[in-house]
């Protein structure tokens, strides 16, 4: 019987899990606190001399200069100075040199995107907000025993697309700098060893994590709901086991984040014991660590306030408009901007979220900024189609492991319609049935959608087309953007064909 430290080290994680109590009443000023701290810790950086942050410091409450000072960018603002950085220059975005950048999907102006993640930006955001997610889960859960075991982390690799000649710097996969830089303590708690973890070929890769994992007492696993299926099915494959409990008696708990978990979660409860079993929500992103699940009854996440990041909000209509977090209005969805110890300065990260409550702020991520369908003045947005298409799963006990979705454009007398491109781990036993529930369902959860489908006149019901088994995993290679465990994803919607034009081939 393996000992449980569970008991010894609660007590630190409960008092870490409580002083989120004060932010129902300290928000605005934990926040200020947030933008003070990094100014004055930027101060002498090419942008903080560039935008005045010495002074902008010193000021007691410097949101109102700073937003008047500093302009909102994107990534393609701050690529120049970002490869600046990877160069070897030092007090660029932030102070020092920086040796580890995260690359994450493209924009227009390139593949990828190569985020600086700075010492402190692990220290004080990425490893403080996967301390606060254990806080919260040992908090709502009093009979955990998550430290009798191990936690299997599941994370990508350092093969990236530039030909970096210095030994010292280090690009890619966030999850590989998480991994190559964890503490020693955190190290000796986890599997698989670093050099397994830290794989790049796949076909090396996943013997040795199913070999490692089946001989170990696993107690809690984190990392993305699509690759992480592909680990856990091979494992019960090689041992003849029906649940991940028959192989680990122990296992409590799956932190899960990068893309929703909706459309996965009947597929992960088919092999768990439901009994003993808890999913958590995290929301991180190369960027930065976000919010989590604090409460087991509540989809919505706890915006983390004081782990280094400023937010700020712009609502869709009016994108250049920001307002701090003392002014969101609780179920209106914004667009999230960020301020980071990674040198992102009023920085737009893509995603929007919707304020779930105020005291503490809480939110759901409504998806992408550029992830939505918007052909037919229907506003289909990301978490209207991830819902939509769990919910339709769970009528017909069919189950995906990937999907994307686009306008099919009004043509020769023919309506306009969304064309739905899906992988299937277990498919319906009929395509028109499901296209008919899940147009159900998103009529039901939008009513932009709704009122274009009234009466097919403007537009069609969903065309469905089965997508042969491992077409996404194939596209993502030849775009040469793909790694199995690292953090690239699928665009689940899309405005233009682009994409789907570009798969459609390889299904032939």
């Amino acid at each position: 019987m393996a000992f449980d430290f569970t008991p010894l080290i609660r007590p630190y994680f409960i008092r870490r899990a409580a002083r989120t109590d004060s932010w129902q009443h300290l928000t605005p000023q934990i926040q200020r606190d947030q933008l003070k701290w990094l100014l004055h810790k930027a101060r002498r950086t090419l942008v903080g001399q560039r935008y005045q942050f010495e002074t902008l410091s010193k000021l007691a409450d410097p949101y109102e200069s700073f937003r008047r000072t500093v302009p909102v960018v994107s990534y393609e603002e701050i690529r120049p100075l970002a490869m600046r950085m990877i160069k070897g220059e030092k007090d660029i975005l932030w102070p020092g040199v920086c040796r580890n950048f995260a690359q994450s999907s493209g924009t227009s102006g390139g593949k990828s995107k190569y985020i600086p993640v700075t010492d402190d930006s692990l220290t004080k955001n990425h490893y403080s907000g996967s301390a606060d997610v254990v806080a919260n889960y040992l908090r709502r859960n009093p009979s955990s025993k998550m430290f009798s075991g191990k936690g299997f982390i599941l994370g990508g690799s350092f093969a990236n697309e530039l030909n970096i000649a210095d030994p010292k710097i280090k690009v890619g996969d966030l999850s590989a700098t998480l991994i190559d830089r964890m503490p020693s303590l955190a190290e000796a708690i986890r599997i698989p060893d670093k050099k397994t973890a830290l794989l790049a070929d796949w076909d090396l890769k996943l013997p040795r994590l199913a070999e490692t994992a089946m001989r170990t007492n696993v107690t809690n696993i984190s990392g993305v709901p699509s690759w992480f299926l592909v680990v856990l099915k091979e494992i019960l494959r090689i041992s003849g086991k029906s649940t991940l409990q028959d192989i680990w008696p122990n296992f409590e708990v799956f932190f899960h984040g990068g893309i929703s978990f909706a459309p996965y979660r009947n597929e992960y409860l088919k092999i768990t014991d439901p009994e003993k079993m808890h999913f958590v929500e995290t929301y991180n992103a190369s960027e930065g660590f976000f919010a989590t699940q604090s409460d087991f009854s509540r989809s919505s996440l706890l915006l983390l306030i004081d782990n280094g990041i400023f937010y700020e909000f712009a609502e869709p209509e009016t994108p250049d408009a920001l307002i701090p977090i003392s002014d969101v209005v609780p179920g209106k969805i914004y667009e999230l901007i960020i301020t980071s110890p990674n040198g992102l300065w009023r920085y737009r990260l893509g995603d929007t979220v919707k304020i779930e409550s105020t005291n503490p702020v809480t939110i759901t991520v409504a998806g992408r900024t550029k992830s939505f369908i918007n052909a037919f003045g229907e506003e289909l947005m990301e978490n209207n189609a991830e819902a939509a298409i769990a919910r339709t799963c769970e009528i017909l006990g069919a189950s995906i492991a990937n999907y994307t979705a686009a306008p099919i454009y009004t043509e020769g007398g023919k309506r306009g319609r969304h064309q739905w491109l899906i992988e299937w781990h277990v498919p319906p036993r009929s395509l028109d049935e499901f296209s008919s529930i899940l147009d159900t369902e998103l009529r039901r959860l939008n009513s932009d959608y709704d009122a274009k489908r009234t009466g097919d006149i403007f537009l069609d019901s969903p065309a469905i087309v089965t997508a042969k088994k491992g077409i996404f995993d194939q596209w993502l290679r030849s775009a040469g953007t793909h790694k199995l465990g690292g953090q690239r994803k699928v665009p689940r919607l899309s405005n233009t064909r682009d994409i789907i034009e570009a798969i459609l081939p390889l299904n032939k």
